[in-house]
């Protein structure tokens, strides 16, 4: 199975697929012992990870879109809309229940009480068997071969939950060296399982207000995003609106 298609997004080649044809895709590349990088992009990727945009145009880094930001953009310059909305916080469950038995998964990132809760969580409710962690802070500074201590622990999953544009120069660094066959950067995930964050009610995520609602909740850290870096997304869509297939800083 492929994802060939793709809309064109400020200069990042965004994959046109469903849920379900990604799940069957990186099941698919797991089996036949492939290896997979996995992100999710929304306006805040966009602008913050413009200088690995040239890095994600291997056919093993999958880009998909996150948001509503990323649908309104599509629908601006290619005339055409995603065929679903994805982003890490549901998919990655729906991922692991669409495989017949437990992945091995290694959780890397976050704070280290959110990270053994989050390793509770995906352990215990998604029934996936968590052979590693490594929180983001003081572990990850302590951890001097941290690639040889992820493969030592064999996991066919990585999550990476580093924030952006952190995570994804990680991944695009070091996903050749791991053993793993999918590398998924995951951002906020870890603090949804571990309830430390908490989803925005199901009438918001429907209507595609989730923003919002974290807006609301966090207004200090996430006001940047919403108003100087939503300008900034705007004007690359822009910039790149006839479909330039690598992105510049």
């Amino acid at each position: 199975m492929q994802l060939k298609k793709t809309i064109p997004i400020a200069g990042f080649l965004v994959r046109k697929t469903s849920s379900h044809s990604l799940a069957q895709y990186l099941l698919t590349e797991l089996q036949i012992k492939n290896k997979v990088a996995l992100f999710f992009a929304n306006t805040n990727f966009i602008v913050q990870c413009r200088s690995q945009a040239h890095r994600m145009q291997d056919e093993s880094v999958i880009v998909v879109n996150d948001g509503v930001g990323m649908d309104i953009a599509a629908l601006l310059i290619q005339k055409k809309r995603f065929k679903e909305n994805l982003n890490g916080t549901d998919f990655t469950p729906y991922f692991f229940n669409r495989a017949t038995r437990p992945l091995r998964v290694f959780l890397l990132g976050g704070k280290s009480y959110v990270l053994q809760k989050a390793a509770d969580y995906a352990r215990h409710q998604l029934g996936q068997k968590i052979v590693g962690v490594c929180d983001g802070y003081e572990d990850i500074q302590k951890e001097h071969n941290l690639i040889n201590t992820i493969n030592r622990a064999k996991p066919e999953v990585v999550l990476v939950a580093l924030g952006n544009p952190i995570q994804e120069e990680w991944i695009l660094d070091n996903r050749h060296a791991l053993n793993a066959g999918v590398v998924i950067g995951v951002g906020a995930l870890f603090d949804f399982w571990a309830g430390d964050k908490v989803r925005a009610p199901v009438l918001m995520q429907k209507l595609r207000l989730e923003w919002f609602y974290r807006l609301c909740l966090e207004p200090r850290r996430l006001l940047r995003r919403y108003t100087v870096d939503i300008v900034r997304f705007l004007l690359h869509c822009h910039k790149y609106r006839y479909g330039d297939s690598v992105a510049q800083k």
